[in-house]
């Protein structure tokens, strides 16, 4: 009986928190993310400054998630803003606090630069 409650729980979505809360809703492919990128949006790179001198998207903004919460002001909240990191997990991190902050056009670009560098978009690398 308890085991039929649970599945019908997890398959009606009553577990989302497991995700984030519909952490589905705040990200996007980085397909997406590259057609956006040739658009008017702010690409905000949540890596570490080491992590950004080795290789970066051009004209993106570095703002290290660990110093997001102070740079606040640095991020717009009138244009979209698409959030990367190395692999998405920091990105979506950064997202849901800009969310929660009310930067409500904020998106984390899933599989970070990592996919961003398997599609042979444009980088600025120095090795």
């Amino acid at each position: 009986m308890i085991k039929l409650f649970l599945m019908g729980l997890v398959s009606f979505g009553a577990f989302s928190f497991l995700r984030g809360a519909g952490g589905n809703d705040l990200e996007i492919s980085v397909e997406e993310a590259h057609k956006k990128y040739s658009e008017d949006v702010m690409l905000l790179d949540v890596r570490t400054k080491q992590e950004w001198n080795e290789c970066h998207v051009p004209n993106a903004v570095l703002i290290p998630l660990d110093e997001l919460q102070n740079r606040l002001s640095e991020v717009p909240q009138d244009v979209e803003v698409v959030v990367m990191c190395r692999s998405g997990a920091r990105s979506m991190t950064a997202t849901r606090m800009l969310h929660a902050k009310g930067y409500k056009k904020t998106l984390s670009m899933k599989g970070g630069i990592n996919a961003w560098f398997g599609k042979n978009f444009e980088l600025t690398c120095t090795k």
